[in-house]
């Protein structure tokens, strides 16, 4: 908001000031004076008073030399009558003050002068937007800023000064002294005329199960008290809407309460009608951690119109009444509400007033009955999915709805899930929170007092009967595709159905009859959001909420999910409960709750990371270390920001250009715009050829960073390739665009410039331009261009160097293998292909057990979930229109398995993950389908750039700070990447707690975990000590041992040479120890064996000594 402006003109030298013009608008010399006069003599006197010839009141303009303004300045009107005059306009219709003058540095300071302040609510300290800020005595008033700031500029004086809201105690300020220079500040705290309920945001420290219940406490959004002699407005637009007129209304609230309201659209009709939702809500736009998301849905049945117009009436309810009825207040407050007044505008353009029971408009444009339209449990809804029911289940998964309702007609109850079962008849269908449903039906019955009764529509249907106007869906008739069991079963949200009205279509003048009836029902059935359960699951190491950690209820088969703070909402019916939150990487955590029969208790949650206490004191846990960086600091927020809901939107909003493709490229085009952005960004690019096709075509690599030339070992690498199958060119022009969109912001958008600052962007836009180049448009089936000009398919050519193909790879799996996978290291790969609407994941070959399958499945689905249809699984192509995929995301064997996939390769050689998007359902889509295929991949493309950034990053020195590369990192013990030049590491891994094992050679081996998270990365810094083990053994231990071992073995030596050197002392001196009886058993023996002495006179003696003497033989005597 402008508070103080100068409007430059020429043609002579005078500060001139409002009215511009006069009532009589008479030529000249009418001094037309507004409120302010003093204020604007003030101002003017301001400039005019500083500037050497207008303070002179002489400006001596050629031709009229007489003019004279006394000091410089002139009231407008009084110098010449100017009729639509901006200076007028300003003061009139804004908080500014506006004068015509030509000098300028003089004027700036006094934006400064008079009382400034804030206007706040004295029981939140909440700023009062809008407040209106009276000064007695000049009738001119201004209003307070968004956060209830304010500025009125007055001349030094002394004034009264009373600021005043709609709901709110006026508070006068008396005697308030204006002095020249700086404004004198004034805060204003106003109370509420009527005292809104207290808002109990109290937190429980509830017990671990078994131990003692907490008692139930009462949370915000309570039903206040109904003695207050207050009377809410009611809504006076009672009349049918058809489009124009219901985008006119939601238009008009949306702009009359901006405070309050947001309108926003999910989607587009088959005709191309808005989706409009109008969110209310004390912050619209944002959500508030720990507060409740509700949404209604009017009008899925085109001809059924009550809903409709009573969601109408409502959102003018609602507004009108903020700020003054307690009841609107304290429910906007604690709660983000979301209004769909029609799900099927094309149905009820077509739809017919006073039509009773009829069907004309009850479907959409392709005459589909959209409650039938959604995904079933037991059946397999055949119809195909309808845009209208593609835009709400993409809605339905980007909110943390808790509660919601389905506003139809043709009767009056409320039915609740499950409305189908396996048989298909009608039968009581039990979920497993009937008890819940129950009740949340019978919140909305019981105000509607017709509806209770149970008999709602004696004259057409006269046996119906409803016990207190509630039935099971199944029971009453069975209902495959239903919207509310899908909302029960794929995301947090409980919905009912409710049917307002026998008559699907009534008269104008009867709808206010509706709002009477209903009014009580639609705002109690809003406030049983805030019953049951709600907390936050927190991380007891740093406090930080976990984002999809599960809250599960004994006995209760229906867990539900935390939201990105970590805060969680479960509806409940009154008693005492076992609640466990659990989370990937956590010990789970189980309290006993006691629930009470009105409003809800706050039970948060405190969870473990898995074996931190059991691996205390042995196993590190090492977690993003704080830096004083400011530098990484910013880049970290920066990476948190854009990973929270709407950050890529936020990015995408406040980029500069257009660069959506309208028209395919042929190679030589191609290349052309490549060299253009080569040339025209030269400093963030670096245009280079891989190799070549089979026909020498080049095939182009992009890289886009702020260092192009230069190795960055420190910053993550991503690549995008695409064209692998030449008739699948959609992922070219994407990427395209997509190089185009990042060049174009650098340096515009902060976002993008820091993304391209921090990361090495490659992308290789097109591998096969031979196949591109035969490729035929609207070939949507069509394989010509699918393989190289040799007839391969590329993408069955990537095999290890030792299989048979070996040494027979095509040129362009060549190129890419050596100058792309292998050569390069690479954080992340992203290949883009077509033919369907889905990402897959290792492995594409058959039983091969996938690795670090988690971060993968992560990865893939990240893609998918950021893209407004694929996560659906449903895409619905025409050749396999039943095909159905979880998430949108699938491990490719079991989608399509096949040998030699580029994608394998990357993981089990590169150590790269790479995941494959399928574009679209055509191969070859016409050219004016692509500017919805980029506006529906932009965000998924981008939110890879932030995901690089995140998993484990880090580097490896030893402890004299050398930095050691090529040192292995497992991950969980199976996957593995090595670190780069200076020791840097990065590895991507799906949020939770993980084990990294670091080894190199000649160092000790390190263990530690890390735990990461879903919206930042996480740092290890790993210092080697020496290795000090021998053969596995501790280096001491070795040491002794041989020691010990060579100290046995010298002593052995010794002793056998002292034995050995006895022996041949004795020897020496010629004589030695005689045999004595052994000879003569010899002798014996001998004898024995010849028969005969005479072989005794052949034995020979010998003298064992030195000295040469004649052997001596025995003789007989």
């Amino acid at each position: 908001r402008f508070l103080l402006s100068g409007n430059l003109h020429g043609g002579s030298v005078v500060a001139s000031y409002p009215y511009d013009d006069s009532p009589t608008h008479k030529p000249t010399g009418i001094y037309s004076k507004s409120a302010d006069d003093e204020v604007f003599k003030y101002l003017a006197k301001a400039y005019a008073s500083h500037h050497p010839i207008m303070r002179t009141g002489k400006p001596n303009c050629p031709g009229e030399e007489e003019e004279t303004f006394q000091d410089g300045i002139t009231n407008g009107a009084q110098w010449y009558d100017v009729e639509g005059g901006m200076q007028d306009y300003n003061y009139v219709w804004a908080n500014c003050f506006e004068i015509t003058l030509e000098l300028l540095l003089r004027f700036f300071p006094q934006v400064h002068i008079g009382v400034k302040g804030f206007v706040r609510d004295a029981v939140t300290g909440a700023g009062l937007e809008n407040a209106t800020i009276v000064v007695a005595g000049i009738a001119h008033n201004i209003t307070a800023g968004k956060f209830g700031d304010y500025h009125r500029l007055l001349v030094p004086g002394t004034y009264n000064v009373t600021a005043v809201v709609m709901g709110y105690t006026p508070v006068t300020r008396e005697n308030i002294e204006v002095k020249e220079g700086d404004a004198t500040e004034m805060d204003f705290s106003l109370q509420p005329t009527v005292m809104p309920p207290a808002l109990n945001v109290t937190q429980f420290s509830a017990t671990p199960a078994p131990g003692p219940t907490i008692a139930p406490t009462p949370v915000q959004g309570e039903a206040p008290s109904p003695t207050s002699l207050h009377q809410p407005v009611q809504p006076v637009d009672f009349r049918h809407h058809h489009f124009s007129d219901m985008e006119i209304f939601l238009r008009r609230y949306a702009s009359e309460y901006p405070n309050i309201t947001r309108l926003y659209s999910v989607g587009k009709s088959v005709e191309l009608r808005e989706l409009y939702v109008m969110e209310i809500s004390d912050n619209p736009g944002v959500h508030e951690a720990g507060e409740p998301e509700f949404k209604y849905i009017g009008n899925m049945h085109g001809n059924e119109v009550v809903g409709r117009e009573l969601l109408l009436n409502l959102i003018e309810y609602l507004c009108k009444n903020f700020g003054t009825d307690p009841e609107v207040t304290d429910l906007v407050r604690s709660t983000r509400i979301h209004i769909m007044p029609s799900m099927n505008p094309d149905g009820y353009e077509k739809s017919q007033e006073g039509d009773r029971g009829g069907t004309v408009g009850r479907n959409n444009s392709n005459n589909y009955d959209l409650n039938r339209n959604f995904p079933d449990q037991f059946f397999l809804v055949a119809d195909p999915p309808q845009p209208e029911t593609l835009a709400v289940m993409t809605w339905l998964k980007t909110y943390p709805f808790v509660l919601s309702a389905n506003l139809h007609g043709g009767s009056l109850v409320v039915n609740y899930p499950f409305d189908d079962d396996e048989q298909g008849i009608a039968v009581y269908s039990k979920s497993p929170d009937d008890a819940v449903f129950q009740q949340l039906a019978l919140s909305y019955s019981k105000e509607n007092t017709k509806m209770y009764q149970g008999s709602p529509c004696k004259d057409m249907y006269p046996t119906e009967y409803f016990p207190h106007g509630i039935t099971n869906g199944a029971q009453w008739y069975n209902v495959p595709g239903g919207m509310q069991d899908w909302n029960y079963l794929n995301t947090n949200c409980f919905e009912v159905t409710i049917e307002l009205g026998c008559v699907k279509y009534p008269k104008a003048e009867e709808l206010p009859k509706y709002w009477e009836q209903n009014r009580r029902s639609l705002l109690q059935f809003m406030r049983q959001v805030h019953r049951g359960v709600r907390g936050f699951v927190l991380d007891a190491m740093d406090g930080r909420g976990i984002l999809n950690a599960t809250i599960s209820v004994a006995d209760i088969n229906h867990p539900v999910t935390t939201y990105k703070d970590g805060d969680y909402w479960r509806l409940l019916v009154q008693g005492t409960y076992k609640i466990t939150a659990s989370a990937r990487g956590y010990d789970p955590v189980t309290k006993t709750v006691e629930v009470g029969g009105k409003g809800g208790v706050q039970v948060n949650f405190t969870l473990s990371r898995t074996d931190i206490k059991a691996e205390e004191g042995k196993v590190p846990v090492l977690n993003t270390p704080d830096t004083s960086d400011p530098n990484e600091k910013e880049f970290e927020t920066l990476i948190k920001d854009l990973s929270a809901e709407n950050g890529l939107e936020r990015l995408l909003l406040t980029s500069s250009g257009d660069v959506s493709p309208y028209r395919y490229r042929p190679y030589k085009d191609l290349s052309e715009f490549l060299r253009g952005l080569y040339l025209n960004y030269p400093h963030i690019t670096n245009l280079t050829s891989l190799g070549q096709s089979v026909e020498f075509r080049q095939i182009w690599s992009l890289e886009i960073s702020n260092k192009p030339n230069q190795s960055e070992p420190e910053e993550p690498k991503i690549r995008f390739v695409a064209g692998i199958h030449g008739n699948a060119p959609v992922g070219t022009e994407l990427l395209l665009a997509l190089a185009e969109f990042l060049c174009m912001n650098y340096k515009k958008n902060a976002a993008v410039t820091k993304l391209i600052d921090r990361t090495r962007i490659v992308i290789v836009p097109s591998l096969n331009p031979d196949g591109r180049e035969i490729a035929q448009e609207r070939g949507c089936t069509s394989k010509i261009g699918q393989t190289n000009a040799h007839g391969r398919d590329l993408d069955t050519d990537f095999t290890s160097n030792y299989s048979r193909y070996s040494g027979t790879r095509e040129p362009e799996t060549k190129a890419i293998i050596e100058n792309l996978i292998l050569k390069q290291d690479f954080s992340l790969s992203v290949a883009l292909d077509g033919g369907s609407l889905l990402v897959t994941y290792p492995y594409d070959k058959p039983a091969q057990t996938v690795e670090n399958k988690e971060t993968l499945k992560h990865l893939a689905s990240l893609y998918a979930n950021n893209h407004p249809l694929m996560h659906l699984g449903q895409p619905s192509c025409p050749n396999k229109s039943d095909e159905n995929i979880p998430g949108g995301v699938i491990r490719g064997s079991e989608w399509h398995s096949h040998l030699g996939s580029m994608k394998d390769f990357s993981v089990m050689f590169g150590h790269c993950p790479e995941i494959t998007v399928y574009t679209s359902c055509c191969y070859f889509p016409s050219a004016g389908q692509l500017p919805g295929l980029w506006a529906d991949h932009r965000k998924s493309l981008l939110s890879m750039l932030v995901e690089v950034h995140k998993g484990v990053h880090g580097f490896v020195q030893d402890k004299s700070g050398k930095a050691i590369s090529k040192a292995t990192i497992v991950v969980n013990e199976g996957m593995r990447v090595s670190t780069k030049e200076g020791g840097y590491f990065h590895v991507l891994l799906a949020p939770g707690l993980h084990n990294i094992d670091v080894i190199a050679d000649g160092y000790q081996h390190k263990h530690v975990k890390v735990f990461v998270r879903h919206d930042a990365p996480s740092s290890v810094f790993i210092v080697f000590d020496a290795e000090n083990r021998i053969f596995g053994l501790p280096r001491e231990l070795v040491v002794t041992v041989a020691g010990a071992s060579m100290s046995a073995l010298v002593l052995t030596a010794c002793i056998i040479w002292c034995v050995c050197s006895i022996k041949s002392n004795r020897h020496k001196d010629g004589f030695h120890r005689l045999r004595q009886h052994h000879d003569d058993y010899e002798d014996e023996i001998r004898m024995m064996a010849t028969g005969s002495k005479k072989s005794l006179l052949s034995h020979e003696f010998q003298d064992e000594t030195d000295t040469e003497e004649e052997t001596l033989y025995s003789s007989k005597h």
